[in-house]
């Protein structure tokens, strides 16, 4: 960021008075330009005993498989993004069953919530999908999944489901967790 949106003075980068991390400041208006993480949300659809995987056309990980989800957008609840997302994603519809995977990624401001979800009918590729379809757990392309948080997330269903209890799971994936799955840059 170089230039206040309020004024269009040059910004600087430095801790506030009162605060405890660097932030761009305009000294010009006093206007302090906070970033906030982002919120991906999506969802886990299910159709039975199968799961709803996304082939990804856009970039990161395009081609790679993940579950319906993006970033949240202004004026809408987790909820309605999480829906709305699998409508752009996967041409479907889905019930909500709640909150199942909140997971923290620091190193790239992000957080990503994840809601268990009722597949209601049909499917078909959105304009970000290459293709969409049903998995068993066997069949998972678990070494094409584009993300640690889907695999993490998918994880904890396949174990769960086992148990036939689902919890909210929290967690975070970590720059050392990252560089596992992806490997370093």
């Amino acid at each position: 960021m170089n230039f206040c949106s309020h004024c269009g003075h040059t910004l600087c980068f430095a801790i506030p008075e009162g605060d405890d991390r660097p932030r761009y400041l305009c000294e010009s208006c006093g206007t302090i330009h906070y970033q906030n993480p982002r919120i991906v949300a999506g969802t886990l659809p299910v159709s039975g005993s199968r799961v709803l995987l996304c082939r990804r056309a856009i970039s990161p990980r395009k081609g790679y498989w993940t579950l319906p989800a993006g970033y949240m957008e202004n004026a809408e609840t987790t909820q309605q993004a999480a829906a709305r997302e699998t409508r752009e994603e996967a041409c479907a519809e889905v019930t909500l069953r709640g909150l199942y995977t909140l997971i923290d990624l620091p190193h790239i401001n992000q957080v990503y919530m994840m809601f268990r979800a009722d597949l209601l009918g049909g499917f078909d590729a959105g304009v970000e999908s290459l293709e969409v379809a049903l998995f068993e757990e066997h069949e998972v392309p678990w070494d094409e999944l584009a993300f640690p948080t889907i695999e993490r997330t998918l994880q904890h269903f396949f174990a769960d489901r086992r148990h036939g209890e689902f919890p909210l799971h929290i967690s975070a994936v970590t720059l050392e967790d990252r560089e596992r799955y992806f490997g370093s840059a």
